[in-house]
């Protein structure tokens, strides 16, 4: 294997310590769990980890460079990711006035739960910035070709965060469908996610390039 077992062991480490550490994706995949239940919050980790998977490839093939050369193009996806998730939360808290509450397991479909997924990785550019700061402190380029350690790497981290996320996800779909059961809970499961999304896109605004 092209890759160092003592570098190996402790990327895994620390990933699996990272990964377990509350933040924006898995807040995302929780809120969409609790309002669409467990196929709505795995197909939400399915559309994270596919955003974190195009990052990966985008730093691979090197256009780290690129990216970081021009702060005008992270500052455009975060802005248009956070102005998204902000919409999102409009809405349901709009829906709420209306008195359209989402029913059991239809407050958000399998299709936009990836979709969202996907949009909401995508609109964390830092993420990025993780990636490419991260994954080359475990490489060795000694020890087999860069890019292929690279790939390696972050396999093994989009597949780590697969599993900690749709954890979540399905645990919250779990709970949240005996709670979606309950009428007045129902209202402010929605509420509460429709607030939660709308925090998270005001903190990716508010974060610094």
């Amino acid at each position: 294997m092209p890759i160092d077992s003592h570098l190996l062991a402790v990327f895994t480490v620390t990933t699996v310590v990272a990964l377990i550490t509350p933040g924006p994706d898995m807040l995302f995949v929780l809120g969409c769990g609790v309002r669409g239940g467990a196929r709505a919050g795995l197909l939400a980790t399915l559309g994270v980890v596919t955003g974190d998977a195009l990052y990966i490839a985008a730093a691979a093939a090197g256009l780290s460079v690129l990216l970081t050369t021009l702060p005008v193009v992270f500052t455009a996806l975060r802005l248009g990711g956070a102005a998204y998730l902000v919409y999102l939360g409009v809405q349901m808290l709009r829906n709420l006035r209306k008195g359209r509450a989402g029913g059991t397991g239809s407050g958000m479909t399998g299709r936009r739960a990836f979709l969202n997924g996907v949009v909401s990785s995508m609109a964390n550019p830092q993420t990025f910035t993780f990636m490419v700061a991260f994954l080359p402190q475990f490489i060795d380029p000694g020890a087999g070709p860069v890019w292929l350690q690279f790939a390696i790497l972050g396999a093994i981290l989009i597949i780590l965060e697969f599993l900690a996320d749709a954890t979540v996800g399905v645990l919250a779909g779990r709970i949240g469908g005996w709670l979606r059961d309950r009428q007045v809970v129902r209202r402010r499961l929605d509420a509460a996610t429709g607030t939660l999304f709308i925090g998270l896109g005001v903190t990716l605004a508010s974060a610094p390039n």
